[in-house]
């Protein structure tokens, strides 16, 4: 496979292209940087903004697989670089693979663009998107989703969108450091009873189903479809934050707050930021809210079924790797918490 990989120096797209690597296929690496690291591998590393229809285009030249993976992650921020990174980024990949021919996409979605704010147990893929999104990146993940769906089967492009939910592991930059930062700086809450479950996808796990979700695509199979990602077995998200944090020798998050006084504090923050035009993230939002008191975990039977998706890295396992990762490369003062 000759595979174009965008945003390949990330946590998820470096997994993607190391995999890629490790079975023999040719990569290109789309970033704004250059990657000695994936360089040495054997990548080829081109330079370009995907807001950039022509950089999007060139890099698509000669590939018969695209993995989109670029994306701006956050609760928080400029709506207008969200739409340009999110939305026009992800339609310039689309047009720069119908331009050369690229026959495969596979979209990098989220498990937020249908999230509606409320406990979601055991969800399948056609559980609609919600009338209304409470923050940015959910709604242009969903915008660009759509746009992804909508182009399969048209110009000879067949795409599919995988909704990896929570991606945690060694070299994560994201999820886990965030976590410990808000405890670190005596942010982080048990929001609502502590008892609600979540789906974690293990970096492992997600690029695994990428690759399987383009081996398997054609024009009757997996084409078109969306499709939700996990590690196939819910955790109870504060016993299992609770369980990382001894693992690393920091203390366990012990204050608590009512998922409806969490909601309202949310509410006045964003008034206030929104009021004052400040761009960054407020400690607190109604989504985070929501996110960090409500059940959120999915049925991925559609994935086993369509593409023979299985976890490879359990729960325990990626926790042993993970800790030994966090032991190895976090910062001293967070042992002061």
């Amino acid at each position: 496979m000759k595979a174009l990989v965008s945003g390949g120096g990330g946590f998820l797209g470096r997994m993607i292209v190391e995999l890629l690597i490790s079975r023999g296929d040719r990569v290109r690496v789309l970033g704004r940087n250059r990657y000695p690291e994936l360089e040495e591998l054997g990548a080829e590393c081109v330079q370009g903004d995907i807001r950039n229809s022509n950089d999007c285009a060139n890099a698509c030249m000669g590939m018969e697989t695209v993995f989109h993976v670029a994306a701006l992650a956050g609760i928080w921020g400029d709506r207008k670089v969200f739409q340009a990174i999110n939305v026009l980024g992800t339609r310039n990949i689309i047009e720069g693979c119908k331009r050369r021919g690229v026959p495969k996409l596979i979209y990098t979605s989220s498990p937020s663009v249908v999230f509606d704010m409320k406990d979601e147990c055991g969800i399948t893929e056609k559980t609609p998107y919600p009338k209304k999104f409470f923050n940015i990146y959910s709604q242009t993940k969903a915008e660009a989703e759509k746009m992804v769906l909508n182009s399969s089967g048209r110009d000879g492009l067949f795409a599919t969108a995988l909704r990896p939910h929570l991606i945690w592991g060694p070299r994560d930059n994201h999820l886990l450091p965030r976590l410990i930062q808000r405890h670190q700086d005596g942010k982080l809450r048990i929001v609502g009873d502590g008892k609600n479950k979540v789906d974690l996808t293990y970096v492992d796990n997600a690029a695994i189903a990428h690759l399987m979700a383009a081996d398997a695509m054609s024009a009757k199979r997996v084409s078109g479809e969306a499709y939700f990602i996990s590690d196939g077995a819910p955790v109870v998200l504060w016993d299992w934050v609770g369980t990382f944090f001894g693992r690393l020798g920091i203390p366990k998050v012990e204050k608590r707050v009512s998922a409806g006084l969490a909601y309202s504090v949310g509410s006045c923050y964003e008034l206030a930021y929104w009021i004052r035009r400040k761009r960054e993230e407020p400690p607190m939002t109604r989504f985070l809210a929501k996110a960090l008191s409500c059940s959120h975990f999915y049925d991925i039977n559609k994935s086993r079924r369509d593409f023979g998706f299985r976890p490879v890295v359990k729960n325990e396992d990626g926790l042993d790797r993970t800790v030994a990762y966090f032991k190895a490369n976090m910062p001293a003062k967070v042992n002061s918490i």
